[in-house]
């Protein structure tokens, strides 16, 4: 262990009687000064006190555990110093030397240092054994809490001379650290002074110059009020029945202004709302265009159904005599499966192909018949044909799916009606195409009959 780098006062000056200096054992050489080198100790089965520790631990625990100011007002009541002229250094000397002395003195101290530090000794007193000690005052060293848990480490039961020697050198060197620190802060302060100072005299400079111009704008804007108030003025005298003349001209033109700027304003309201009312018109007359060509898109298909329904019905009263019936020619020798539709209409498209020659196979898509048999009844056929607004879309999604697999042609209908089929069967027919393609314009006028 090293020596403090001063000595300190000589027992001698502490006013003890000689009772109590022989009461504790006051040794003629400084015990702060000289390294004691005790041989390990059992764990003690109490906390040590300030004075049954060895003398040169006293001063770095009294320095580094309690404040100058603290110690100004205990040690003056056990010794013959004067509490405001004495220094730091004679109040840190004595205070070491109470200590040493253990009377009353280091009594007063331990005390003060229990007090203050009491919630460390809790905290410390978990600590079994000397490893557990050392954890806490690394984790101590860890957080900056050094005084606590070093007067907590000092007199623990378990403090050996190993453990106080680890933490005094802990301490030890965190004080150089502590040292190069502050030297450091130091030259960055002066540093920091000397920019500072550099600073402010820049500032003085700028604001000097800042009044400087201040004035001068001052008495620029003074300068130029009096111009104007000579020149109005002047133009008073010069002209007073033509100023009286330009105020009421200026105050017509104003109401004027104002006025147009109101009619500005409602006609810019008029016109914003008849924008919008173009607007809302537009977008109403798209719509009804679009619905107007869905309409018309939808006549033209109710209409070539109709056309082709209509041959279908002249070819079958014509077949009663042996005519033929050219309508139904696309599905003569043909197998046709039709998915979905209803009842009464499946029954007479059967009856239409089969008396045409062909073969129609309804599957109502999975209402009665079961949908395990629409994938194998679609492999044989020749066309398949399936009404969109009467069928689900699980069997659609079937049989489009097993159709072009098979490569097998598929029709959608645009109704279960029986003249959707029957139209579709005349566009698949090469002859119907081209005289669907010639008919002529219908004589019904959409807009007036």
């Amino acid at each position: 262990m090293h020596t403090p780098p001063f000595r300190l006062a000589q027992p001698s000056r502490l006013k003890l009687s000689g009772d109590d200096r022989a009461g504790t054992g006051l040794r003629a050489a400084d015990a702060c000064c000289t390294p004691a080198k005790a041989p390990p100790q059992p764990a003690a089965a109490r906390r040590s006190r300030l004075s049954e520790l060895d003398a040169h631990l006293h001063c770095s625990i009294i320095g580094t555990c309690l404040t100058t100011h603290e110690l100004r007002k205990l040690v003056p009541k056990f010794t013959s110093l004067d509490r405001r002229d004495a220094s730091d250094l004679d109040i840190h000397h004595y205070a070491v030397e109470l200590a040493t002395a253990g009377g009353a003195g280091a009594k007063a101290l331990n005390k003060l240092l229990d007090e203050h530090y009491a919630g460390a000794l809790r905290r410390f007193d978990d600590a079994a054994d000397d490893v557990e000690l050392l954890k806490l005052w690394d984790e101590a060293l860890k957080s900056g809490d050094i005084p606590p848990a070093y007067w907590a480490v000092m007199t623990h039961r378990h403090a050996t001379l190993p453990v106080r020697q680890k933490a005094f050198g802990d301490l030890h060197m965190l004080s150089h650290l502590v040292g190069a620190a502050n030297r450091a802060d130091i030259r960055r302060l002066v540093a920091l002074e000397e920019e500072n100072a550099a600073l402010k005299e820049k500032i003085e400079r700028q604001q000097s110059r800042l009044h400087e111009l201040s004035v001068q704008r001052d008495a620029s804007i003074a300068a130029l009020h009096e111009q104007i108030a000579q020149l109005s003025a002047h133009a008073a005298r010069q002209f007073p029945a033509d100023a009286a003349g330009l105020a009421a001209e200026t105050q017509r033109l104003r109401e004027r202004l104002d006025d147009a700027d109101q009619r500005v304003a409602l006609h810019t309201s008029r016109r914003e709302a008849a924008e919008q009312r173009v607007q809302q018109e537009q977008e109403a007359a798209l719509t009804l265009r679009k619905r107007h060509d869905h309409a018309l898109e939808l006549l033209k298909l109710v209409q070539s159904e109709c056309d082709a329904l209509e041959r279908a019905t002249v070819d079958a009263a014509g077949a009663t005599h042996g005519a033929r019936r050219a309508s139904l020619d696309s599905v003569q020798g043909k197998r046709i499966v039709y998915v979905g539709g209803r009842p009464n209409s499946n029954a007479a498209l059967k009856r239409l192909v089969e008396n045409a020659g062909g073969e129609l196979l309804v599957h109502d898509g999975g209402v009665e018949d079961r949908k395990g048999l629409l994938a194998a009844a679609l492999p044989g056929a020749d066309i398949v044909v399936f009404p969109v607004d009467c069928v689900d879309h699980d069997s659609m999604n079937t049989l489009k799916r097993v159709c072009e697999r098979h490569q097998i042609d598929y029709h959608p209908l645009r109704t279960a009606s029986v003249a959707s089929f029957v139209e579709l069967m005349a566009r698949l027919h090469p002859e119907h195409v081209a005289q669907l393609e010639q008919a002529p314009a219908p004589a019904f006028c959409l807009r007036h009959g």
